[in-house]
């Protein structure tokens, strides 16, 4: 991705912001990001206008590809019919980054469409490595997985989540998509300092990083993404800039507003590095 900053600012692709995005492409305007990530399952099974807009979007902008039905922590079998439409997406696509969760999103016919955390331990480390190996096999390429934004922890967890998924990125190569907001909605949940989760983490394997606003319910952080990025984050996250350059993305799900905001904010967080 070419860049004249120090690293790659991108937004998620969203279908409301479609219009905005053909109006910019017919009077030949950039958007004033360097990539778009969009979520492969909007696109595995339609040819329709999504699927068209991607392609339109590919043709001006690099596309990273974000997954939230891998369930690569499941102890059920690998669902390889998911599997092979999410490589022929990529053939088609070829993203610069391809990416998941590290959680699971329930059971065989029964998917709760949430990422569910779960142990951190040695067992889990060996069994979901393999699980990994494997699919970066089939798929051909290096998988990226996001750290987990979760409402609670397990008491059978041996190592913490940056323990943990450094470990795996060691064994497998695969690589870490780093949510500096999930790392910070967490720390505020479950009452650990989120600083050294930083400390606790391998950037040598961060190839990624995402920014999102949460909502602050006195007792409690939602990871709504819908608003801005909050002071907190934006404060982590000058301390992740600055231990790697990679590319950083902003998502906005919820109450999403015109894309210019939405691209203003991954803007800002020029302003955020080296602080």
């Amino acid at each position: 991705m070419e860049c004249n900053q120090s690293y790659p600012i991108g937004v998620g692709l969203r279908h409301t912001h479609f219009p905005e995005l053909e109006e910019s492409f017919s009077k030949g305007e950039k958007i004033g990001v360097n990539f778009f990530e969009a979520l492969s399952e909007n696109y595995l099974s339609t040819r329709g206008r999504p699927f068209s807009m991607l392609m339109k979007v590919r043709e001006h902008y690099p596309i990273a590809l974000h997954g939230v039905s891998m369930s690569i922590a499941s102890e059920e079998e690998i669902d390889f019919d998911y599997l092979k439409k999410l490589k022929e997406l990529y053939r088609l696509i070829e993203p610069v980054i391809t990416s998941d969760h590290m959680c699971f999103t329930g059971m065989a016919h029964s998917n709760l469409h949430n990422l569910l955390p779960f142990a951190y331990t040695e067992e889990n480390l060996e069994r979901i490595g393999e699980r990994v190996r494997i699919v970066q096999d089939f798929l051909e390429r290096q998988m990226i997985f996001e750290n987990l934004s979760a409402y609670f922890s397990l008491k059978s967890s041996t190592m913490s989540e940056a323990q943990f998924l450094t470990r795996l990125c060691d064994n497998t190569g695969a690589g870490l998509l780093l949510d500096v907001n999930n790392i910070y909605v967490n720390s505020f949940n479950q009452k650990f300092n989120a600083e050294t989760y930083l400390e606790q983490t391998n950037f040598s394997h961060v190839k990624q990083m995402h920014l999102a606003g949460y909502s602050d319910m006195t007792t409690h952080l939602f990871d709504t993404h819908s608003r801005e990025v909050q002071p907190p984050v934006w404060e982590l996250f000058s301390k992740a800039i600055a231990k790697t350059k990679v590319p950083v993305l902003v998502e906005w799900d919820e109450e999403i507003p015109q894309l210019a905001k939405v691209v203003e904010q991954a803007q800002l967080s020029y302003k955020f590095e080296g602080r």
